[in-house]
Parts: C-alpha cells; structure tokens; sequence
C-alpha cells in the first residue's frame, strides 16, 4: 500500500505497523499508538487525515447496508469513522491489536490473528491467547483471557445451530458457542494459533502434549503419612473388623414392624448410575434448549436488521 504524503506527514517519528485500503485512494494506517485514517481528495472534499488514539475506552460498531461505523469512547468524549463492509473485519482486528497493547493485555510483540463477533460476544484470538468479551458494546475493559501456555485441552462438539468450543485452561473447561456458519474461522484460527504455539500438528497431538499429568502419589504420602513414616494409624483396618459394626439399613414390613438388613455396596452402586444417568439426560434436554433458544435470537435479530433496512 502507497503511503500519500499526508499520512507521512502526520506520522512524525511512528512507523505505521498495518495499514487497510478502502478502496479509491482511501486508507487506514495503523501506528503503534493512533490510527489514521486518510481520505483523498473528492467531489465534495478535500484530501484529509483523522487521527484516533489507541487507548479508547470502549469501541462499538453500528453496520449498515454498505458501510461499518466504528465509534470509540475516550475520557473526553467520543469520536468515529466508517469503512465499507468488506473493509470491517480487517480494521477490527487491528483496532483492538492497539488497544489491546496499548493497555498491556497482550506483549508488544503479539499480533492479532483474528476476531470474531456474534451477537454480544466477541472472541479475538492472538498468537498467544484467546480473549472473551460480553456484552452490547463490541470491546472494553471487561474481557477475560485465556493463555496458550495454561491450556489442558481443546475440544469441539457441533450442533444443528451452534459449535460449542470447550477449552480446559489449567483443567477449568470453558465452553464457548459460535454460529456454526462462523464456526470453521474461528476453529482454524484458534488450532493454528495453538499448535504454533505448543508446536504440534493436529488436535490429538495437541491435547495429548497439553494434557495434566497424572498425579501418581499417593494421598498418604503427600501428606507425610507414607509406609515408613514411623507414624501408626489410630485405627487399623483390623481393628475396624472385630468391631462388628456393620452398616444397617431398616424397612417397614405390611404389619408395621421393622426390619434390619445389611446395606451393600451393589444397592449404593444401582444408585449412582440412576443419579449419573438422571444428569446426563437433564444436561442434554439443557443443550436442546439453548439451541433452540439461539435459532430464536438469530431469526429476531435478522427481523430486526430488515425492518430497519425498510424490508
């Protein structure tokens, strides 16, 4: 991309690290702490350069039929620009790549390999991380991040609306849901960024470099009750037999009277499976109507854009 005079001018000592065209002579110039973005000469104006510091407070993002606004909330008020549609998604990613360092959330030499909106969500993976924003403005400061190097397994589970990506970090699962027509982007964004970083070449490897290892201690010796401790159980396994205490369970007969029977451990074991079994289809009926609560949204929300277009 040619640099007009202009933008040199307003550069100073900077050095522009990315730049967008949009279309004609216009541009977007990125610098480590400001984005300019440069308008040639027209019809109805002349050649100009707007300057917007990296450090806003908020960014949101209003799109049109043709064109994007992006709209960035300082301390002293709020200022915006547009940008064809097609343009949006590139200038995005480099609007919060500066905010992102600007406010040492990211190194100064990490690059922002994507970012992705889905109705108040909004994911920007990085060569390091991957970051989660919530809520109706597309970024501020309440983002979460999750390290590359704290992650313990990547998993993927698809369904007819939405691909759910689960990500363990430090063995905490997050589980994050994108449109499944948005959803191979953002998985081959993030497995590049993984495997690059971990340096693997498939999910499997992944998983299997990044899995935690298992704990083969035993419990008494971590805490310093190991065989050869020198320290005796108050209660050994034979005292506990010639105890004769056993477990009882008691049941009423048809006449009243009580009956006493042994508990055994096959009758807890029936239990648990029932449990196990009650939760499993409870948390799949949960996900059947999430799902069904998604496609809800996206049709509203697709209502909603045609009615303001005058459809």
């Amino acid at each position: 991309m040619d640099i007009p005079d202009l933008v040199r001018q307003e550069l100073g000592d900077e050095e522009i690290r990315a730049g967008v065209t949009l279309g004609d002579e216009d541009a977007v110039c990125f610098t480590p702490t400001r984005t300019l973005v440069y308008r040639g000469d027209g019809l109805l104006s002349d050649e100009k350069v707007e300057t917007y510091p990296c450090d806003f407070e908020r960014l949101t993002i209003s799109e049109g039929r043709r064109k994007t606004k992006f709209t960035m909330v300082y301390t002293d008020g709020k200022r915006d620009f547009g940008v064809p549609g097609s343009r949006a998604d590139a200038v995005l990613e480099q609007l919060l790549e500066g905010n992102l360092r600007s406010s040492n959330a990211i190194d100064a030499d990490e690059s922002v390999t994507g970012a992705f909106r889905f109705s108040e969500l909004t994911l920007v993976v990085t060569e390091r991380r991957l970051l989660k924003h919530l809520g109706s403005v597309t970024w501020d400061n309440d983002f979460e991040s999750y390290g590359f190097d704290a992650v313990t397994g990547l998993e993927f589970e698809k369904g007819s609306v939405a691909t759910a990506i689960v990500l363990a970090v430090d063995d905490r699962r997050e589980r994050i849901k994108a449109p499944s027509d948005q959803a191979p982007a953002v998985r081959k964004t993030l497995q590049e960024g993984l495997f690059a970083f971990h340096e693997v070449s498939s999910l499997a490897d992944l998983n299997a470099k990044v899995a935690a290892e298992p704990d083969d201690e035993p419990d008494d010796e971590k805490a310093g009750l190991g065989l050869e401790s020198g320290i005796d159980p108050l209660v050994s396994d034979d005292d506990a037999d010639d105890t004769g205490v056993e477990t009882v369970e008691t049941a009423t007969t048809e006449s009243g009277a009580q009956t006493v029977a042994p508990s055994t451990d096959s009758d807890a074991d029936g239990d648990i499976a029932a449990l196990e079994q009650q939760v499993a289809d409870l948390t799949a009926a949960i996900e059947r109507q999430n799902e069904r609560i998604e496609a809800q949204e996206e049709t509203i929300q697709t209502l909603i854009e045609e009615l303001r277009q005058g459809r």
